[in-house]
């Protein structure tokens, strides 16, 4: 795989660091809990056992 540029200094925290969209896996998994991934098709957080909603994203949640 090839190694993207250094990150800048706001962003060097990131480095070797991976992030994914949830969504179109077949499974993501946070430590021991398999992750939900956010409402709708155009955000690609996911969600725990840990957050509290309401997500965007869903249904109605156009407006907010």
């Amino acid at each position: 795989m090839a190694r993207p540029p250094e990150p800048t200094p706001t962003f060097a925290a990131l480095r070797d660091h991976l992030a994914v969209y949830a969504g179109p896996m077949d499974a993501v998994w946070l430590d021991d809990e398999r992750v939900t991934p956010q409402p709708g098709g155009f955000y690609g957080g996911w969600i725990t056992a840990e957050l509290i909603g309401p997500f965007k994203g869903g249904p109605g949640t156009l407006g907010w």
